[in-house]
């Protein structure tokens, strides 16, 4: 485990070591200086890791956003949460049926409510609306929107390929292939739906905007930092990734580091027995 926080310039990107516990230290003050001065920060996480989200609840107390785009909340759930005054975590569940969301508990996401006052947006994809990317693709999930978020134009062979390729090694080597292009689509919608959300909070509420989401989401090189640059190429957006023991996927502006959260191994349930 890491002992102190560190910081080292790599690549052009800010790389920290995050110290469980020492909320005070867990951002370094070039990165939160960088936050400060962006129009829309994206906090990635590995979802199930408690000390990323006391990362995200820090950043969300120095630079104060007007507005917190959540990928784990539906649109729904934050319009009940806007209609409610919440004083614990078991009311906050309640209204935002946490339960039966598929997230990690609560509890390791409250710190980061708690952190800010400002109003939630929900990026939550619905599950018919995940159902209809798999079968008609994400153009046609998203509606009338899909050609401005550029759904409608198809990824290179390429860079379809290397999406694939992700997917599969997500899901332990375990998805048939013909689902390969169906997972794709569904995270091309996701990133849209997210980056939709973003651009309302940002018109309704003039900024800056926070998300908070998964590292896949928050990547430069085809999460929602493109489709941003897409529909509002002047706004500074900074991407934070959140490592494990320097484990990460993507390119991203900041990448803060923690140890590796304690679980169960995610491929046994993909494992056939004998």
């Amino acid at each position: 485990m890491k002992q102190f926080a560190i910081l080292v310039c790599l690549l052009g990107l800010t790389v920290a070591a995050a110290r469980p516990g020492l909320a005070d230290r867990l951002v370094p003050a070039d990165a939160m200086s960088a936050m400060r001065d962006a129009d829309v920060v994206i906090l990635g996480e590995v979802h199930d890791n408690p000390t990323h989200h006391l990362v995200q609840a820090e950043a969300l107390k120095a630079f104060s956003p007007s507005a917190v785009v959540w990928e784990m909340v539906t649109e729904e759930g934050a319009q009940r949460l806007a209609q409610k005054a919440v004083s614990n975590p078991e009311e906050l569940s309640r209204i935002l049926k946490w339960a039966e969301s598929g997230w990690p508990p609560l509890s390791m996401y409250y710190p980061v409510f708690e952190a800010s006052g400002a109003p939630v947006y929900g990026a939550m994809v619905p599950r018919a609306a995940a159902r209809a990317a798999m079968e008609r693709g994400a153009a046609t999930a998203l509606g009338a929107d899909a050609a401005r978020y550029g759904l409608t134009v198809p990824l290179s062979p390429e860079e379809q390929a290397a999406r694939e390729a992700d997917q599969l090694a997500a899901h332990c080597d375990a998805l048939p292939a013909e689902m390969l292009p169906q997972m794709v689509a569904i995270q091309r919608l996701r990133d849209a739906v997210l980056a939709r959300a973003v651009v309302r909070a940002m018109d309704e509420t003039g900024g800056p905007v926070a998300v908070i989401t998964g590292n896949g989401h928050a990547r430069k090189d085809r999460g929602i930092p493109t489709y941003l640059a897409r529909l509002r190429p002047g706004w500074k957006v900074v991407a934070v990734g959140q490592s494990e023991d320097g484990a990460i996927d993507g390119e991203f502006d900041i990448v803060i580091d923690s140890p590796t959260a304690e679980r169960e191994d995610p491929c046994a349930a993909f494992q056939v027995q004998n």
